[in-house]
């Protein structure tokens, strides 16, 4: 069976989905998910950043396997084409049998968004008001979506693209503001989702008890925030061992991982898990497939309960 990215749109939600990566992300860190290191082969397309890679995600959770195959292609930009694309198998675990081969691009950007979305829920400031935006793409658009389902407070949305008139476009068509980008950077929860080599977001302009949700530039040679933001922070990583084997932010800048989302969440009732809440946060994530066997999980539920 081959599910379209149209028929995952029709029935993967943020309502479903954010709480079951929630319950994912726990078990994470129980060591409940048997998830390999991904496997990344650059495609010799191009030179320099338009290099594009291709990488293949397996992992076995709970009745059900999976694989991702996802490629991104920065070019693609300029050709109309989406960055990212990707498509995922499901398979049941007790069997093997191949359940359903579906469209994994939306997956992707519909996961993402919502472990920044459970990231908000636990770590935000209590009165965290403000949502700051660098970058204009795909992301931005689905962290706006996700966001909404788990932050009622959220009262201003700051966007900052390199492209202007990028940034001039999401801003009128979800009601938020075009600023500069010292301006995005101040808010009370900021988003770095971009592509760039180098860092854009500067330490000094962060206010003490923000978040920052760092999502772009995944890669161990790419970063997207200063020294200065990744070593004045309290990092937590959506996995400890994937962040500080491919996230640039935190292995150029030396930065230490202090704990894992999962641990937070799955100690939250207990509390003697204490972060710093005079200090801004770093949550760093770089996608892992234990998401992504999530959502197709959903996709796959859904379809099944679905009138023939």
């Amino acid at each position: 069976m081959y599910i379209s990215e149209q028929e995952v749109r029709s029935v993967l939600t943020y309502e479903a989905l954010i709480p079951a990566i929630r319950q994912a992300l726990i078990d994470y860190f129980a060591g409940l998910v048997n998830q390999p290191p991904r496997s990344v082969l650059r495609a010799g397309n191009a030179e320099g950043p338009r290099n594009g890679w291709f990488a293949v995600m397996p992992v076995v959770a709970g009745d059900m396997m999976a694989v991702k195959t996802v490629t991104f292609f920065p070019g693609n930009a300029e050709l109309g084409l989406h960055t990212h694309m990707a498509v995922v198998e499901l398979l049941r675990r007790a069997t093997g049998e191949p359940l359903a081969i579906m469209d994994g691009r939306l997956i992707t950007e519909m996961r993402t968004a919502a472990v920044s979305a459970v990231a908000v829920a636990a770590l935000a400031p209590a009165q965290a008001a403000s949502f700051g935006i660098l970058g204009s793409g795909v992301q931005a658009r689905a962290h706006i979506q996700a966001l909404k389902q788990v932050w009622p407070g959220m009262r201003e949305i700051r966007v900052w693209s390199r492209n202007p008139a990028h940034a001039e476009k999401l801003a009128a068509e979800t009601g938020a503001r075009a600023v500069a980008i010292e301006e995005a950077a101040a808010a009370d929860v900021i988003l770095t989702a971009t592509a760039s080599p180098e860092p854009v977001l500067r330490g000094r302009w962060l206010s003490t008890h923000s978040l920052v949700l760092a999502v772009g530039a995944t890669g161990a040679s790419l970063r997207e925030l200063d020294d200065e933001a990744m070593l004045n922070s309290y990092v937590v990583a959506e996995s400890r061992e994937c962040v500080e084997r491919e996230a640039g932010d935190v292995l150029l800048s030396g930065a230490r991982v202090q704990a894992e989302i999962g641990q937070i969440l799955a100690d939250s009732t207990a509390g003697s898990l204490a972060f710093p809440r005079d200090r801004h946060i770093v949550f760093k994530s770089v996608g892992m497939a234990i998401e992504d066997l999530t959502a197709a999980r959903l996709v796959w539920q859904a379809r099944q309960s679905s009138p023939k």
